[in-house]
């Protein structure tokens, strides 16, 4: 029987699907526990160059499972609990694993589980897809770095629309804010994250880990920080056996086959 959580590897992609379908694969401390796993592995594991993430059934992440942040016996759970042990390292691994992961989102993605898609480096969804801010709705603030990525991604004006009137998003409204990649109809979503998983899979890894190091500090530095950090980067990238692969392709007017080292 499989766990929360589906693992697959295939041409470099580990794949990871969220397996909770009766809840809307929102989160228990079994699922997170396992997704921090299987994260961590990515890490240090070279055969896996991207990560696929998805949710089974027809929604993506409904965020956290309330039943397990429920009072017991009279007590308030303590939510920061449920923050610091769930959500921000899955926040944590998937930013500065460098790596790309691409999510594609089949249903709804609510609360944290949009904030989970929205951490993704490329994020498909289905036409018939949609996100919402829910956290207001019960009284809580976005986590799951939502406070942090939201204004950055579609500026301070709608970040603070989309939380405070928890509005459902559809999918294209996603895409046209500057939220997601791309929105593909429902029968094609599996087959086109895929696809952009395994063409990532056989792209310069480590090249590709670099650029998403440098997207990561230039969230909080000045721009006279970021060229100096974009020397460094560039440097570690000129010593990669990717690099001398691709510029001798590029000499020899052939396509270049990256290992990934």
């Amino acid at each position: 029987m499989p766990g929360t959580l589906i693992v697959d590897q295939t041409d470099g992609v580990l794949a990871l699907t969220l397996n909770r379908p009766d809840v809307l694969n929102s989160f228990n401390a079994e699922m997170a526990a396992e997704l921090q796993a299987a994260l961590a592995q990515a890490s240090t594991d070279s055969s896996v160059r991207a990560v696929l993430l998805t949710g089974a059934g027809r929604g993506f992440c409904a965020g956290q499972d309330l039943a397990e942040a429920m009072p017991k016996d009279g007590v308030m759970p303590d939510l920061g609990d449920f923050v610091r042990t769930t959500w921000n390292p899955i926040v944590r691994a998937i930013r500065t694993l460098e790596k790309p992961v691409v999510c594609a989102v089949n249903g709804t993605a609510a609360g944290a589980g949009a904030n989970l898609a929205f951490a993704c480096d490329i994020v498909f969804a289905a036409s018939g897809a949609n996100f919402i801010q829910s956290f207001s709705k019960i009284g809580v603030i976005p986590d799951s770095g939502g406070t942090f990525i939201l204004p950055r991604l579609v500026g301070l004006q709608r970040a603070t629309a989309l939380t405070m009137l928890a509005e459902k998003l559809p999918a294209d409204q996603a895409m046209a804010m500057g939220l997601i990649y791309k929105v593909v109809a429902p029968d094609a979503l599996m087959t086109d994250a895929t696809g952009c998983a395994r063409h990532l899979a056989t792209q310069p890894t480590r090249a590709l880990g670099l650029i998403k190091r440098g997207f990561n500090k230039s969230l909080g530095v000045s721009l006279d920080a970021q060229l100096d950090f974009e020397e460094e980067l560039q440097r570690e990238a000129g010593g990669t056996a990717d690099y001398a692969e691709g510029v001798k392709a590029f000499l020899e007017k052939r396509a270049p086959r990256f290992t990934g080292q």
